[in-house]
Formats: structure tokens, C-alpha cells, sequence
């Protein structure tokens, strides 16, 4: 029992030990938060007492503010009382000033209504000389006719001519209409449309024709010198009384027309065409009255005190109009704005030195890295017009070769003096389709050099020159003569070396070598020139079957005919002679891709020739070396029999290619190297379509040829065969046959590149590792079109039959959908293609959609043709975060305007820019590009101020891809991604039809670019008109100015309005106007600037744009490309900076206050385009008007490359926008451009293609 007491008293007290330890940490633990307590406490005491000495400096500054307030209210008491007083006076002031003005008004009305009575007066006394001089004239007539009847009407006609002093208008009172007279004063000479032209009816006596007779004032007769020095002397502030002065008597201005034009425009205009044009586009079009509100009498008061008495001819008008018709007027403001801008379209002088080319801009960019790299080859084309049509003669700027042949340095020592006469009046210059042109005339005599271009002429039975019949005969003679002539004459045009402008020779081909001569009477005196045709001599065709080249060693004839059919016999001719098929631009760069090229020795009747070879689908060509872009010659493979041959004599292996048809014997092929004899046996056997009997090509290739024989049969059982499965091993050999070891090498380096892209797992932050693994792929591919097919057998064979459904299936069939809208596999690879995305199509499942989205895009490749740049990381990127399937157009990009707003478009991997454009077009409500004028440009990857014009064949996808390209080569490794390309849409081409169906949208952004033209100085306005159209456009962009409101006493709203005056300043005011202003200067135009926008309050948007186009129209050269630019002496322009004006009508050139030189129509432009590093246009014009003499002359003007391809550019599409293309030529929706895609720019990087826009 002790024991067992003893137990329990043990574990109670290890219980209270415990206890102990557990209360002692418990009292640690409040001891530590007493003392964080007492901190915090500590804190918050600190932060109050803090606050506390805040509040009490806060107290006491608050009280000091009610100290100042109190002091400010008291003065302000006393303010208020002067206040009043000044606001007194300044009412008194104005009261005055009203008075004053009252007073001024009815002096002016009294002066009226005397004016008013003198008139009554005058009328009166016209009145009734009137009837005195008719009852004299009555009674003379009837003395005459009682003396002698036969004699009467000549006397008094004749009487009535001379007497000048009263300029009688004589109508003999006889009926008969052969001998009324027609009123001799010019004043009178008036449209029939009214046949009573006096308001009161008894004045003129009427006769019973019809016909009124009238009888003008005895004054001062009015001769057109005066009327025309009084246009001149008010051409300032216009008068709608001189205004109908011109409509009325045309008959007063013996100057040309052009002298009214001095009211629109300082002199200057009467040199240019447009001066006729000024008429029609006068103010307001067709509402002469409604200009200022100037009254008719007031107008002809100033003019008296100028000694012409104008008072007079006032009245007479106001008595010879009909009842005007009641007139829409414009309200006042308008039709002072219309007011400023009749005068003010002209450049006012700004600071001094700031007239230079709008000085920020200098003429001449610095060359920076950019034009070193995208415009390292940037080529200027050059363009010739002919039968009206700008053609293509040159791809590059023609060297300006001074070492011409006799001809040039004989006919073209005085490069200007040479004057072109037509010695016969039958010869051409009477017919009228060359006057309608006016192109270069001559007479075809031995005399002139320069040649009527072939179509100013017709060959009609009226021409009756010996040449031409000499011409004809001879090439009748070579038609029938066999296939084979080697021998011709006739006349050609050859361009000249000098001044590139066609001359007219007689050519004359024998003995391998071609003579020219001016006719064909002079071939008995010494050759113009001779060119000695060679082995190294090729022939090159121009665009649209109207020029052709031929190049020689030492220089580049280029060559015209007088029609088409005489053109291709002298090519068949040349051909013959050199042995070489002429090329045409087009196929030189032909968009089929070689199956397979390399070097074969060619056996043919027992001679062998070593030459390149290439095959493109079923045509076998063959040329002198790798680089030629002209074939020796081609065989057709279709249908053809291709057999191995083996000469065991030999070490070489051959085959012979015998055929049907086309091939009338057979050739044999000597392959200098065993390996590659099977690519090509495999590759002809192909093209000649004999595959399947014939056991060629891998295994992978014979099984395609299997299932192709068994027309893709789904239960076929080479689908399931293992050659062409999915296979975990990697490749030992290429899938497809191809020709080189180094093909073939690269063939497996591309699966290594696909395995890489298809097992790493794409991954939002590390997308651009499989973006640049695709683009290097894809970038090979490209290269080498070989391996095309290949890249197709490779990801068909590692998505076929792929079992476990992971991502690496599905990124396998991402590189394939990028694949098809890049380019696709040839001949039957492109059947099993398509059977096998026919097999995997279906929308339920992930990869049946990446099936679907491929047959889209295949078929939208074969539509519009495969592409020229690898893809852009845009597309990868886009392809790989989401199925495209979801979408037919996967892509979309801003597209921005030039009011800063902007549109997002959609587009796939082939939209070309037209169909992105329509669908643009429909989304803002635009007119087609033909229609409107406008284009899509890009800005330069250098940021540099450049732009490039899209033409319409052109992919989005390659010109995104070219410029991201572009932006990498300048600036590698930074911004990747960031940027991208800035796509503008705006106005190119400029045509005065246009104006009829233009949309709303096409109006304000028309606005918009003629503002950035104001803007930089490109636009003709001087500091007046500059304000009035900022206002308009400020208007448009801002709505109605606010004004500060007068209650509110803090001036709040004041700033802001100011910081948008400043905006609209910066934005729509001209720069050089605002260069070297100060503060105050800048104050006083923004004051300005305040009123005229106010004073369009309310006034809409749509309504400014109406009133701001109608003022811009008034320049004659509205809708003109201005390029600065120096002219290259000699010149006939004295000035060293010129600006160059690209329009419909022509080229002018302007001085730098924009005031027109000279004009150039596209009649008169011979050729243009690049001459070495300048723009060179040759010009045909008129010596003396009047004078059939034409002259031509070369003007060379130095810019920049850049400058000089886009002025090139947009002269060919101006002349080429109405004259329909050649039947050859591209099909018609091309046809607001005609500009081949060769012509932009193209810069060779890694890929082949060209690489930037």
C-alpha cells in the first residue's frame, strides 16, 4: 500500500514542474508584448504630437490667406469703382463709332441714289438720241430707195461700217436674211439665247426676222487694251462684273485666253496649258455673281478714278445680261475665303533663307545605312513612249554614252539648235492623228534626224514615199524566202546615244553585220554606224512587244519598228544569224522553279556541245553557262521517250531523250557523273510522263507513283506501307530524288531542323526560337527549289499514321500549314498532297482542322502563286498560338490614314494587296484604287522619310516579311518584334474625272494629304490663305472653338483652348511660315488663327472639307507630286533648285516660289527615266507656236535614287492609266498601275527573290 501512495504523488509533482516551465514562458511572452506594446504606444504618441504642431502651422497660414483675402477685397472695392469708369468711356467710345459709321452709310446711300438719277438721266438722253439717229437713218433710207433700188442696200451697209464714232450696228429693214449684218460692236456680240436685250421694249427696233437691232452709246469706244489693262488693274479683289465681261464678249480678248488667268494667279500661269483650264475651274464653278457681295457700282467708281471710263460699260452690261436666274450665294465668310484664295495662291516670302526646299527637308537625304542596304541595287528604270503608251525599254538607268557612232556626233552637234521641218505638205504632219498627238514630227526626208514615233503616222495609200515602198517589197521578199533569211533591210527607229530620243533609219543587214543610214538614197555615201553581230551579241524583247535590245560588247542598241510583224521578222532574222532565242523580260524571269540543273554534255548529229541545263516542268533548256538568263534552245520533254544507253566504250554514262512530234530526232545526253545519272533519268522520265512502267526514283517516290496509278484508292495498301509512315529513327536518305551531293546533305540537315521545330514544345515566351527555326527551314526551301518536294515528303511521312495525339503532332502539321502558303510541291507530289489533306480533313478533331486550313490555303496558292520571302515572325507567330482553322483570314495589320486614324484588315498567307485593298475599300467606303487614285505604301525599315508604293500583284505577307527582314539587317538583334511595318493608304494618281463619284471618306482624307502638302511647303499658298485653310482644317479635326467662358472669373478654360490652338498651328500651318518666329509673333498667329476659326462656327465637318478641296482646286497644278530637284546644265532653266511637278497633264517644272517655267505634256515626252545617277526626260516642243518646227532636247535633273524611281514610276503609270495595254499584256484590272513588279525596287539578301518592296 505504500508503494501505491507513493505512485501518485510522483506524477503529480512532474506535473507541477511542468506547469511551472509552461507559466514562466507565459509570462515571458506577455512580458515581450508589453514591451512591443509600449513601442507602438511610444509611436502613435510621436505620430499624434506630430500632427498636432502640423495642424497649428496649417492654423496660422490659413489665417495669414484670410488676412490677404481680406486686403484684396478691400482694394477690389475700390477697383470696381474705376472699372465702371472705363467701361463708361469705353461705351461712349463705341457709341461714337456706331454713330460715325451711320453717318458714313447714308452718305453712301445718297451718293447712290444720285448715281441711280444719272443714270435714269443718261438712259433717257440715249433714249432719244436713239430715235433721232433712227428717224435720220429712215428718212436716208428712204431717199436711197426712191433714187436707185439695185444700189441702196450696199451704200448704206458700207456707210454704217464707217462710222466708227457711233460703231452703228446697221439692220437694213428688208427681210431678207442674206443680207442682214452682224452687230460690229464687240460690246453687242452677244449670245442668241435672249433675243431682246433691252429690258424696256421700245428702244430697239425689231425686225420681222427676228433679229434686234441695237444702238451703243456715243462714248469712248472701249478697246480691248483697256478692258484688258482693267482685268489687270482689279485682278486683286475680283469683280463679278468683269467676271461676265469675259463670259459675254469673248470677242474683246485678242490676247489668248491665258490673259484672264492673271486674275487667278501672278503671272507666270500664261506659259502653262492649265491657263485654260483656269476658266473652267473658276470660283465657285458656274456662280460668277456670288463672290464678294462687291456691288457692281462701287467696283466701276475706283475704276473711274483710273481714267478709263468704266461707268459706262457697267451700265451697257447691266443692260445686255438676261434675268439672272436666282443664285444659291454662298454665305460671306465662304466667299471671302474663296476671295483670298483667287489671290493667294502664291508663296509668300517668308523669313529670309527660309525659301530653300521647305528647309527642313533638305533636297539631297544624306545616303544613310539605308540606301546602302535596301537600295544597294535599287535600279531606275527607263521608259519610252509609245502608240501613247509608256513602254519599258531599259531596267536600268541608260549610261549617257557620248562616244555614239557617227551618227549621233554628226546629227547631234548642236544638241539643241537641231530643228525637225516637214519638207512636204502631203508628208505626215498633216494627218491627223499625228497632229492629235504631237509627238516628235519630221519629215521622213534625209535632212531630219529625229523619227515620228510609229504610231504618228498611218500607212496609208496617201504616203506616197519610195522608202516605204522599198520597205515593204523587201520584207514580203524575206517572208517567202525560207525559214532560214540571214539577210533584210528597212527602216528601224534606234534610241539615240546622246539625246535618248528615237531617230528614223534605213538598217541594213548582210555578211553578219548590220549598216544603218539615214535613207536609202544615202547608201551609197558612208554608214551612220555599224554594229558587228558575234557570238557574244543577245537580243532582249521590251515590254509589250513594241521594243527590243540588242547588246553587243561595246554598247545596247535599242530598237523599234513601225508595227509588231516587222519587229518580230527582224528578231526571227537576228536569231537566226546569232544562233540565240531572243528573251523577253518576262520569261527571263520566269516563276517556275527547275525540277533540276546542272552540267550534261549535249550530243546532237555527232556534235557535242558541254552546256547548263535545267528542266521546268515539261521544257528541257539548255544555255552557254549558269548565269545566261537566254536559252540556247529547249526540247519538250511531254510525250517524249527517255531510255538509258549504255556506250561501254565510254567512260561516261548517257541517255538519249528521242520523241514524238515536236522532237523530230533524238539527242543524246552524256552525264559526266554515275550518281547523278538517275536524277535526271528519274526527273525526265517524269516530266515525259512515262513514271509508272518505268522503275525510277526512292522507294517513297515509286510508292506516290503506285498510289497515283491506283488514283489514290483510300483502301489502297501503300497508304499503310512503312515507307510512307511515321517513323521514330531519324533519315539515312533523302525522300526524293535529287540532283547534287550537296543537295542531299542539306535535304537530311532540313529533317534535323523539322525535328527540332516538331519536339520542342512551343511556349509563349520562347516562341522566336521555333520562329527562327521555321524561317531558316522554310528560308532553304526557297533557295533551293529542289528541296521543295522533299520538305513535303518529310512532314506528310511524320504526320502519317503519328500515333500518341501530342504536341509535337500537332506542331508538325503547324510547319505544314505554314509550307503550303509559301510555295508547292511539283507534279505528282502536289496530287499526293492534296489526297492526303483530304485524308486528314475534319473539323471535330484539333489536327483535322490544320488539314482543313491547308487545303484552303493550297488552293488559294495555286490561285494567286506561290511567294517570294520566307514567312514573317508575325505569321509564325500568329500559326502557332491559336488554329488558324477558326478564320479564313488568319492575319490582320493597321492600316493608317492621313488623319491619323486608322483601319485593322484581315488577310491569309496569299492576299494580294488589290484583294486586301477591296476589302479596305468596302470596310471605309472607298471607290476601287482605279477609280480613286489611291495606293497602299509602307514607310522605310531605316525610319528615314521615305516611302514605297505597293503595286497590286504584290502579297502582304512577303512585303510584312521583306520589311522585317530589312529592319533586321539594319538594326540586328534589337527591337525584335517591335516594330512592324506601318502600312499608309492615301493618294497617288490625281485626275480631274475622279471628282464625280467621290465618296465623303475619299474627300476628308484628300483634305488630310493636301494639308501635309501645305504643311511641308509643297503647296503654293502665302500667309493669308495659310490661316484661312489651317481654320478649315482645324474645324474638321476640332469641332467648333471653344470659347472661354466670360462668367467663370478663374481663366480655366483658357489654357486649354490655347494648347489647341497651338496643335492646330503645329498641324496644319505651314512650317516655313512658323521657322524663326518669336513669342510674340507666335501670339499674334495664334490670335488670328482664334478668329477665323471661330467665324466658322457650326459649320460641319463635311462642309469645311467641300469649301477647303474647292480652294486647293483653284491651283492649276492641284493634285501634282512635287520632287526638289537641281538641274544638270546644260539647262534651259537658269534656276539651281527647281521643283519637279508630276500631274495627268505632264511634267512642269516650277521655281522654288512655285511659279510655273515650263511644261511638258506626255505628247511631248520622248523617253524618261534614270541616266546615271540623275532623272533624264527627252522632250519634243514646239519652237514658235504657229511654226510646224519641233525641237527636241534632253533635260537632266539631279535628285536622289530613291526620288528619281518614284517621279519615274508615277510618270508611267500617269501616261499608262488611260491608254488600255497591249493585248499581251498583264490582264485589265491591272490597269490603274501597268507597272510591272520588276520596276519597285528589289534587294537581293538571302533569299533569291527580291526582298523588299
Amino acid at each position: 500500500s505504500a508503494e501505491m501512495k507513493f505512485e501518485p504523488v510522483g506524477a503529480a509533482s512532474v506535473d507541477w514542474q511542468k506547469r511551472c516551465i509552461a507559466l514562466e514562458m507565459q509570462l515571458l511572452r506577455f512580458r515581450l508584448q508589453a514591451g512591443k506594446i509600449r513601442e507602438l504606444l511610444a509611436e502613435k504618441m510621436q505620430e499624434l504630437e506630430q500632427r498636432v504642431l502640423e495642424a497649428d502651422q496649417r492654423a496660422e497660414s490659413a489665417e495669414k490667406q484670410i488676412h490677404v483675402m481680406e486686403e484684396k477685397l478691400k482694394s477690389a472695392n475700390v477697383q470696381t469703382s474705376e472699372c465702371e469708369s472705363s467701361l463708361c468711356r469705353k461705351y461712349q467710345d463705341l457709341t461714337s463709332q456706331v454713330q460715325q459709321r451711320d453717318a458714313a452709310i447714308q452718305r453712301l446711300e445718297m451718293q447712290l441714289e444720285k448715281q441711280i438719277l444719272v443714270r435714269a438721266q443718261e438712259a433717257k438722253s440715249i433714249e432719244e438720241k436713239a430715235a433721232k439717229i433712227k428717224d435720220w437713218v429712215t428718212f436716208k433710207l428712204r431717199e436711197l430707195n426712191s433714187k436707185f433700188r439695185s444700189q441702196c442696200l450696199h451704200s448704206s451697209s458700207s456707210s454704217s461700217s464707217s462710222s466708227s464714232a457711233y460703231e452703228m450696228a446697221l439692220g437694213p429693214s428688208s427681210p431678207e436674211p442674206s443680207v442682214r449684218m452682224t452687230p460690229s460692236s464687240p460690246l453687242l456680240s452677244r449670245s442668241p439665247s435672249t433675243n431682246n436685250p433691252f429690258p424696256n421694249p421700245p428702244a430697239p427696233l425689231v425686225h420681222q426676222s427676228g433679229t434686234s437691232m441695237t444702238l451703243p452709246k456715243v462714248r469712248t469706244p472701249l478697246t480691248p487694251r483697256d478692258s484688258i489693262q482693267l482685268v489687270k488693274k482689279h485682278y486683286s479683289q475680283p469683280q463679278p462684273s468683269l467676271d461676265r465681261l469675259h463670259h459675254l464678249n469673248v470677242s474683246v480678248d485678242i490676247v489668248s485666253p491665258s490673259s484672264t488667268s492673271s486674275t487667278l494667279k501672278s503671272t507666270g500661269t500664261s506659259t502653262s496649258p492649265f491657263s485654260q483650264v483656269v476658266e473652267e475651274t473658276d470660283i465657285d464653278d458656274g456662280l460668277p455673281d456670288s463672290m464678294d457681295g462687291v456691288v457692281e457700282g462701287s467696283g466701276s467708281e475706283e475704276s473711274s478714278r483710273d481714267g478709263v471710263s468704266f461707268v459706262g460699260l457697267a451700265e451697257e452690261l447691266e443692260i445686255l445680261k438676261p434675268p439672272t436666274p436666282p443664285l444659291h450665294r454662298f454665305p460671306s465668310w465662304e466667299s471671302r475665303i474663296y476671295a483670298v484664295a483667287k489671290s493667294g495662291m502664291r508663296v509668300s516670302e517668308a523669313s529670309p533663307g527660309a525659301r530653300g526646299p521647305g528647309r527642313g527637308e533638305s533636297p539631297y537625304p544624306a545616303a544613310g545605312p539605308f540606301t546602302q542596304l535596301i537600295y544597294k541595287n535599287i535600279n531606275v528604270p527607263v521608259y519610252t513612249t509609245l502608240k501613247g503608251k509608256a513602254t519599258q525599254i531599259s531596267s536600268v538607268p541608260l549610261p549617257d554614252d557620248d562616244s555614239g557612232s557617227e551618227d549621233d556626233s554628226g546629227s547631234l552637234a548642236s544638241l539643241r539648235t537641231s530643228i525637225l521641218s516637214p519638207e512636204r505638205k502631203t508628208s505626215v504632219p498633216g494627218s491627223p492623228r499625228a497632229a492629235k498627238r504631237g509627238v516628235s514630227m519630221s519629215s521622213i526626208s534625209s535632212e531630219s534626224d529625229y523619227a515620228i514615233p510609229p504610231d504618228a503616222y498611218s500607212l496609208d495609200s496617201d504616203y506616197s514615199e519610195p522608202e516605204h515602198k522599198v520597205q515593204r517589197t523587201s520584207s514580203y521578199s524575206c517572208e517567202s524566202s525560207g525559214p532560214e533569211t540571214l539577210e533584210k533591210s528597212g527602216y528601224l527607229l534606234k534610241m539615240g546615244s546622246r539625246v535618248k530620243a528615237w531617230k528614223r533609219r534605213w538598217f541594213i543587214l548582210r555578211n553578219g553585220e548590220i549598216l544603218y543610214y539615214k535613207s536609202p538614197s544615202d547608201v551609197i555615201r558612208k554608214p551612220q554606224g555599224q554594229i558587228e553581230l558575234n557570238s557574244s551579241c543577245s537580243i532582249v524583247r521590251g515590254e509589250g512587244a513594241q521594243t527590243f535590245q540588242l547588246i553587243t560588247e561595246k554598247k545596247t542598241f535599242y530598237l523599234t519598228a513601225d508595227s509588231p510583224n516587222i519587229l518580230e521578222e527582224w528578231i526571227r532574222v537576228l536569231q537566226n544569224i546569232l544562233k540565240v532565242q531572243a528573251s523577253s523580260p518576262v520569261a527571263a524571269e520566269t516563276t517556275a522553279k527547275p525540277t533540276v540543273r546542272g552540267w550534261l554534255t549535249k550530243v546532237k548529229h555527232g556534235h557535242s556541245k558541254l552546256v547548263w541545263c535545267s528542266l521546268v516542268g515539261k521544257v528541257f533548256y539548255y544555255y552557254r553557262n549558269q548565269e545566261d538568263k537566254l536559252p540556247l534552245g529547249q526540247l519538250q520533254t511531254r510525250e517524249a521517250s527517255v531510255q538509258e544507253v549504255d556506250r561501254s566504250c565510254d567512260s561516261d554514262e548517257d541517255y538519249e531523250a528521242g520523241g514524238r512530234g515536236f522532237l523530230s530526232s533524238h539527242c543524246t545526253l552524256v552525264v559526266h557523273r554515275r550518281r547523278y545519272l538517275d536524277t535526271w533519268l528519274y526527273h525526265l522520265t517524269v516530266a515525259a510522263g512515262s513514271c509508272a512502267t518505268f522503275k525510277v526514283g526512292t522507294e517513297y517516290e515509286q510508292l506516290i507513283g503506285k498510289l497515283l496509278d491506283a488514283e489514290g484508292d483510300p483502301e489502297s495498301a501503300a497508304w499503310r506501307s512503312e515507307a510512307l509512315s511515321f517513323c521514330k529513327e531519324g533519315l539515312r536518305s533523302p525522300l526524293t530524288t535529287l540532283p547534287s551531293e550537296a543537295l542531299q546533305t542539306e535535304a537530311l540537315k532540313l529533317f534535323k531542323s523539322c525535328q527540332l521545330f516538331i519536339n520542342v514544345l512551343v511556349e509563349s515566351p520562347s516562341v522566336d526560337y521555333h520562329t527562327s527555326l521555321a524561317q531558316n527551314a522554310l528560308q532553304v526551301c526557297l533557295t533551293h527549289p529542289e528541296l521543295q518536294n522533299e520538305m513535303y515528303c518529310q512532314l506528310i511521312r511524320q504526320t502519317n499514321r503519328r500515333t500518341p495525339h501530342n504536341h509535337s503532332l500537332t506542331q508538325c502539321w503547324q510547319l505544314l500549314s505554314l509550307c503550303v502558303a509559301l510555295f508547292l510541291p511539283q507534279q505528282h507530289f502536289l496530287w499526293y498532297l492534296r489526297q492526303y489533306l483530304q485524308r486528314n480533313a475534319d473539323p471535330r478533331s484539333e489536327v483535322g482542322k490544320y488539314a482543313v486550313y491547308c487545303q484552303r490555303s493550297v488552293e488559294r496558292t495555286l490561285q494567286n502563286g506561290e511567294r517570294e520571302a520566307k514567312p514573317s515572325r508575325m505569321e509564325i507567330v500568329s500559326i502557332l498560338l491559336r488554329n488558324p482553322y477558326h478564320h479564313s483570314l488568319p492575319f490582320s495589320i493597321p492600316v493608317h490614314f492621313m488623319n491619323n486614324t486608322y483601319q485593322v484588315v484581315g488577310f491569309d498567307g496569299s492576299t494580294t494587296v488589290d484583294e486586301f485593298l477591296n476589302t479596305l475599300n468596302q470596310r471605309i467606303g472607298m471607290r476601287k484604287p482605279q477609280l480613286s487614285g489611291f495606293a497602299l505604301f509602307t514607310d522605310d525599315p531605316s525610319g528615314k522619310d521615305l516611302e514605297h508604293c505597293l503595286q497590286p500583284s504584290a502579297k502582304i505577307c512577303d512585303v510584312i516579311s521583306k520589311w522585317e527582314q530589312a529592319l533586321k539587317e539594319l538594326h540586328p538583334g534589337k527591337n525584335e518584334g517591335t516594330r512592324i511595318v506601318r502600312l499608309t493608304y492615301k493618294s497617288r494618281l490625281c485626275f480631274r474625272t475622279q471628282v464625280k463619284g467621290e465618296t465623303e471618306r475619299e474627300r476628308l482624307l484628300l483634305a488630310y494629304q493636301v494639308n501635309d502638302e501645305v504643311q511641308q511647303g509643297h503647296f503654293p499658298v502665302n500667309k493669308e490663305l495659310a490661316l484661312e485653310v489651317a481654320a478649315l482644317m482645324a474645324q474638321v479635326e476640332h469641332g467648333d472653338l471653344e470659347r472661354p467662358a466670360a462668367s467663370s472669373p478663374s481663366g480655366s478654360p483658357q489654357p486649354k483652348s490655347q494648347l489647341i490652338l497651338l496643335q492646330a498651328l503645329e498641324r496644319f500651318h505651314p512650317k516655313r511660315y512658323k521657322q524663326d518666329c518669336s513669342s510674340e509673333q507666335l501670339r499674334d498667329l495664334t490670335e488670328r488663327l482664334a478668329t477665323k476659326w471661330s467665324m466658322l462656327r457650326g459649320c460641319s465637318a463635311s462642309e469645311c472639307v467641300r469649301i477647303y478641296l474647292t480652294v486647293a482646286r483653284k491651283w492649276p497644278l492641284f493634285g501634282a507630286k512635287l520632287f526638289s530637284a537641281k538641274p544638270v546644265p546644260p539647262s534651259p532653266v537658269e534656276q539651281s533648285q527647281v521643283w519637279l511637278a508630276v500631274n495627268e497633264d505632264g511634267l512642269c517644272v516650277l521655281d522654288y516660289t512655285m511659279h510655273t517655267l515650263v511644261t511638258y505634256s506626255y505628247q511631248g515626252v520622248i523617253t524618261f527615266g534614270g541616266c546615271r545617277d540623275d532623272f533624264m526626260v527627252v522632250v519634243s516642243q514646239q519652237r514658235e507656236p504657229g511654226v510646224g518646227k519641233k525641237s527636241v532636247e534632253k533635260l537632266v535633273f539631279g535628285m536622289t535614287k530613291p526620288k528619281i524611281l518614284e517621279l519615274t514610276l508615277l510618270m508611267a503609270s500617269y501616261i499608262n492609266h488611260w491608254s488600255p495595254g497591249p493585248p499581251s499584256a498583264s490582264p485589265p484590272p491591272l490597269g490603274h498601275w501597268d507597272v510591272d513588279s520588276r520596276h519597285f525596287p528589289a534587294m537581293n539578301y538571302t533569299t533569291k527573290g527580291p526582298t523588299l518592296l
